[in-house]
């Protein structure tokens, strides 16, 4: 990859440079027979899977854009395990730097299973603050910078999960605009998903796996592009409230939690916690 930066401070690659990499026949092969042979399987056999939508995706192009709830570690495996093989093939994940590109062992996981990218996630301002300079951490962020939008320009298929890291309440969390304007300045569509159940099968601050095989529906909708005019915040919000729509209609039918009695659950802890504070 190339460290010489283009106008604007980001790095310069040249034409077919990502899809080389994201895009290799072979090792499209390979992962492909490791996560059929290996991950699906295991994941499929802790969880009882239903996937739905699937028919809602014959017409989608070759590039294209997945936007997700996040809630738990199976959400990737998840949606790499129902999607159509020829959507899966070259799909490349954006993965968090900080976590799954901190050392070999991890980033190899993420880049064999996954076709992992790396993504910097935002910090706080009273995060940065605290951390002491480190010139070779930003200039790797700065590498990072623009891998999305090179990948989709190069064919490469992207998933991103806009709230930036796995939701610790079940409720989900503000949408970055991030993936809406990357499939507006690229011209590509957004697949919406929505994962039920991941959440309630294995929290974060759950450390064993699930037990008894708990229910898990994966959920596609049509995908969606940019109305004539459409900015991107809206779009963002539009992509937003169509998980929101997905999730919640199949929780409702299947006697699931929603994303909307989540939210009031997490409401209802933080009203009592400011009542126990206040004297």
């Amino acid at each position: 990859m190339s460290k010489s930066e283009g106008s604007g401070g980001l790095p310069t690659r040249k034409a077919g440079e990502l899809r080389d990499k994201y895009a290799n026949p072979l090792q499209a092969v390979a992962r492909r027979a490791t996560r059929m042979l290996l991950l699906k399987p295991y994941v499929w056999r802790l969880l009882r899977v239903q996937v739905h939508g699937v028919e809602n995706l014959e017409d989608c192009p070759d590039t294209f854009v997945v936007v997700g709830n996040h809630s738990s570690h199976f959400d990737t495996p998840l949606i790499y395990g129902s999607l159509p093989p020829r959507m899966a093939r070259y799909l490349s994940a954006g993965a968090a730097a900080d976590y799954w590109f901190r050392d070999w062992g991890r980033s190899t996981v993420a880049s064999h299973f996954f076709n992992a990218f790396p993504v910097e996630r935002s910090r706080k301002p009273s995060e940065k603050k605290k951390e002491a300079p480190d010139p070779k951490r930003d200039e790797k962020a700065r590498s990072h910078r623009g891998l999305a939008a090179a990948l989709l320009s190069d064919g490469v298929p992207i998933l991103l999960f806009p709230e930036g890291g796995r939701s610790y309440t079940g409720a989900m969390g503000v949408f970055t605009p991030g993936a809406a304007g990357l499939a507006i300045s690229r011209n590509v569509p957004v697949v919406p998903v929505a994962i039920v159940g991941a959440f309630a099968a294995w929290p974060p601050h759950q450390k064993h796996l699930p037990k008894g095989r708990p229910p898990v529906h994966v959920v596609y909708g049509h995908p969606m592009r940019p109305n004539p005019g459409e900015i991107t915040y809206r779009f963002n919000e539009r992509i937003r409230r169509k998980i929101i729509e997905l999730h919640d209609t199949t929780a409702r039918a299947y006697g699931m939690k929603t994303l909307a009695e989540y939210a009031r659950m997490v409401a209802i802890e933080k009203s009592r916690t400011q009542n126990k504070e206040t004297p």
